[in-house]
């Protein structure tokens, strides 16, 4: 049986297993260091040929280090495509509510919704302009391997490395809708009982448009991907409290289940080569503060980092540096997961007195003064 990573000799310093936005974005940065890259784009989650009709509805929210990082490699979409997230409202089921505003924290942002489509357009038009990089139809050898392939990922199974899945409850339906009034840079969030429902302001400053995330039970986001779109509008309404007016769907559905998820090791050797995990492949959140991309984001970041630091004597491959990268990452994810699943775990409640210990919460938080801002900062990358 062939090895799962190629052992003939090296002919690139590193091989990135996924076209994705985290592949890209760290094919970029390690060629700027002048490493030989080579990026193998289609994967399980990244197929070579996706269907026509398919639209995509993701919109991520990229946090202040993030939008530095992509920057720094010219790939950053115009306002239209990034809007910045200039206040945030966070709503209970039961008066419970939290404000974030960027002026009063002195930030030029609070965070900025991107279109997935642009964003990876743009990736993908640096990438091929970088003569360092080289895109592959399958794995080459390298001294080492970095896999970006998502949370369904091939190489990490056959590497056997464990992927720890708690998966919860619920599926998040992801679409885009028109709005009546503008949504004035504004990202709004409602939790009520087992129902989380986030809107994420759209094409730019005077849009009137939002990216609708709605974690809701299994039964009910099927429901919801089946019903009429003027059913389904009436729905959200009802669940946004009718704080844009009417709405109108302007896009597809889409409906995954959630999961938190952590692979036991993100580094290690296999057949006498050097590996390392990044992105979904090594961790999953839930959705409900957008941190997902960022975390890996961060991670290849990271990476990055070590490599273009590592002395002279060091190869890529060197196992201490690996290991403190797993390290440093392990414990970012560490705070930030373990926050995603105690909110989501808390408004998962039904019972009264659950109902009333978070919104308890919501109102001493949104208090907190010191605590607050640095809850916010930390959200926006800023440690």
């Amino acid at each position: 049986m062939p090895s799962t990573i190629p052992t003939m000799t090296q002919s690139f310093d590193i091989c990135i297993r996924g076209g994705g936005i985290v592949g890209r974005t760290l094919a970029l940065l390690l060629a700027r260091e002048r490493l030989r890259v080579g990026l193998v784009l289609h994967t399980p989650e990244t197929p070579a040929h996706p269907t026509p009709q398919t639209v995509d509805v993701r919109a991520y929210a990229l946090n202040a280090k993030a939008r530095a990082l992509l920057e720094s490699l010219r790939c950053w979409p115009d306002a239209r495509h990034a809007t910045e997230v200039s206040a945030m409202q966070v709503k209970g089921d039961d008066g419970g509510e939290v404000n974030f505003s960027a002026a009063a924290l002195q930030v030029r942002g609070l965070t900025w919704i991107v279109d997935v489509p642009v964003l990876e357009a743009q990736l993908a038009e640096a990438v091929r302009y970088q003569p360092l990089i080289e895109l592959l139809d399958t794995p080459q050898p390298a001294t080492l391997t970095v896999i970006c392939e998502g949370k369904a990922s091939q190489t990490r199974a056959e590497l056997g490395v464990n992927f720890a899945i708690t998966r919860y409850p619920q599926s998040a339906l992801a679409a885009r809708v028109s709005t009546d009034q503008l949504h004035g840079q504004t990202a709004r969030q409602w939790f009520s009982k087992q129902d989380i429902v986030a809107f994420l302001p759209l094409e730019g400053p005077q849009g009137n448009a939002v990216a609708v995330v709605w974690s809701a039970p299994h039964a009910k986001a099927q429901a919801l991907l089946a019903a009429s779109p003027a059913d389904f509008c009436q729905q959200l309404d009802q669940a946004s409290e009718g704080c844009l007016g009417p709405l109108n769907l302007i896009s597809e559905r889409a409906v995954w289940p959630l999961q938190k998820a952590q692979a036991d090791h993100w580094t290690g050797r296999h057949a006498g080569q050097a590996w390392a995990l990044a992105g979904d492949a090594a961790h999953n959140v839930h959705p409900l503060a957008g941190q997902g991309l960022n975390l890996g984001l961060a991670d290849v970041a990271t990476l990055a980092a070590l490599l273009r630091e590592r002395g002279y004597w060091r190869t890529v491959d060197d196992a201490q540096l690996l290991r403190r990268y797993e390290r440093a990452r392990k414990a970012d994810l560490l705070t930030t997961g373990a926050a995603m699943d105690g909110l989501q775990q808390l408004f998962s409640q039904d019972s009264a007195p659950w109902q009333a210990v978070r919104n308890w919460g919501m109102k001493g938080f949104e208090r907190s003064g010191p605590i607050k801002q640095w809850v916010a900062r930390q959200a926006m990358g800023f440690k």
